[in-house]
């Protein structure tokens, strides 16, 4: 991978852990934090991506079908992974679809995009899977055998993370759409959609935003800031490649864990983010 690329990847790999910290810091999620972060996403995005979409002409409908349909896989992404973690264990949740989500976009854009990463690239990308796997396994040794809802949600969750990585991937690469004015429409849709669940008792949400105002816009910022970098990383190289590299914030976030909120296991979360490094290397390298 290019400099450039790395540069993007690094970037947005610090936007996103920081983005989950933040919101581990605030002790807070659900559908009502969402739609908030979601408000001060399409504010904060609306000036690159309007200015974006004026550019697009003729292929309006296109974007927007295809920014819909992102929306919408996004969405399912977020309702599997809050389902996953009620009826399954984080521990298992966690690092089957951080690792299956990104080893599953490596083979279909291979199959799909007919994209050819060298061997030492994709030794790289089995590299940086098995890092991550080692971190998300972190405090939850032994729990698989008796956890069969958290491997089928984690699982569930990873073939979510395959299909959005791609269907994006195809959007900005194969039909050459803006990323800034694509995502902004597939904030839009998200925040339509989520707004029921927010709005259905407004004091709540004003209470919400109140209460963790600083994480949500933290949030809606970072939040977008992280996948357009990688939108445009995926224009400047394989999504092969991209696609593991960017599992690099997971271990900013581990080590994020251990450091600031004394989470358990450091020595396994440090051995982990050494592999996934080394295979962040060799996807350069190759």
């Amino acid at each position: 991978m290019s400099p450039a690329v790395l540069l993007l990847v690094a970037i947005a790999a610090v936007a996103h852990a920081t983005w989950n910290l933040t919101i581990k810091a605030a002790g807070t999620s659900g559908t009502r934090f969402l739609w908030l972060t979601f408000v001060v996403a399409t504010i904060a995005v609306a000036p690159f991506g309007i200015a974006s979409l004026v550019q697009v002409g003729p292929r309006m409908t296109l974007l927007l079908l295809l920014a819909l349909g992102s929306g919408i896989l996004q969405i399912a992404y977020f309702l599997t992974l809050q389902r996953g973690y009620r009826l399954g264990d984080v521990s298992v949740v966690y690092p089957l679809s951080r690792g299956s989500g990104p080893l599953l976009s490596v083979i279909f854009a291979i199959l799909l995009f007919g994209e050819r990463p060298g061997i030492l690239a994709l030794i790289g990308a089995g590299v940086v899977v098995a890092g991550v796997v080692v971190i998300g396994l972190a405090g939850g040794r032994g729990r698989f055998a008796a956890n069969r809802a958290g491997i089928l949600y984690g699982l569930l969750v990873g073939v979510v993370i395959a299909a959005y990585t791609l269907w994006d991937a195809n959007a900005v690469v194969q039909q050459k759409l803006p990323p800034f004015g694509y995502f902004w429409i597939t904030i839009l849709v998200q925040l339509i959609a989520f707004a029921p669940f927010a709005l259905n008792q407004p004091k709540h949400t004003i209470a919400l935003a109140r209460q963790h105002w600083a994480a949500v816009l933290v949030v809606g910022i970072l939040s977008p800031l992280a996948y357009v970098l990688i939108l445009f990383a995926f224009t400047l190289a394989p999504v092969a490649l991209v696609a593991p590299a960017r599992e690099v914030s997971v271990v900013l976030v581990a080590l994020g864990g251990w450091l600031l909120f004394k989470e358990p296991h450091p020595v396994q979360r440090v051995i982990g983010a050494v592999v996934v490094i080394g295979g962040v290397a060799l996807l350069a390298l190759g």
